[in-house]
């Protein structure tokens, strides 16, 4: 196995179970905090990320592409997790945090379109390939 792939199979690993934790605090922590809607927000970020893991363990271990390709599609994927999931999350607990997050509402659509263009960059690593 190259060591770019383990490596990647690790992070999804980490990222896999700590998603897992912030689907719990979801499930349970949540529910005196903020209403339902707020709750279904909080399970959306949850299911997208935990989505992307699988994503990052295939690309680490089931999908041909040379590393450079692997890489990008990995950054352009990381980077939507971070801020589609991230700021659902902290919109979700806008009340409780020392800093207005609402200025930051747009980061969950722009981290849409880095999950978007990691599945368009992977299609086309694939269409690409010689493999």
């Amino acid at each position: 196995m190259q060591n770019t792939n383990r490596k990647l199979g690790v992070i999804a690993s980490f990222v896999g179970a700590l998603t897992i934790l912030i689907g719990a605090y979801g499930a349970h922590g949540l529910k005196e905090l903020v209403d339902e809607q707020a709750i279904a927000s909080f399970e959306t970020g949850v299911r997208y990320q935990m989505y992307h893991v699988f994503v990052l363990l295939l690309l680490a271990f089931a999908i041909p592409l040379a590393d450079k390709h692997r890489k990008r599609v990995t950054r352009l994927i990381g980077l939507g997790m971070l801020l589609f999931s991230g700021s659902i999350y902290l919109l979700v607990l806008r009340d409780y945090l020392p800093f207005d997050i609402t200025k930051f509402a747009l980061i969950t659509p722009l981290g849409g379109l880095f999950l978007v263009a990691g599945w368009i960059s992977l299609g086309f690593y694939l269409l690409k390939s010689k493999n």
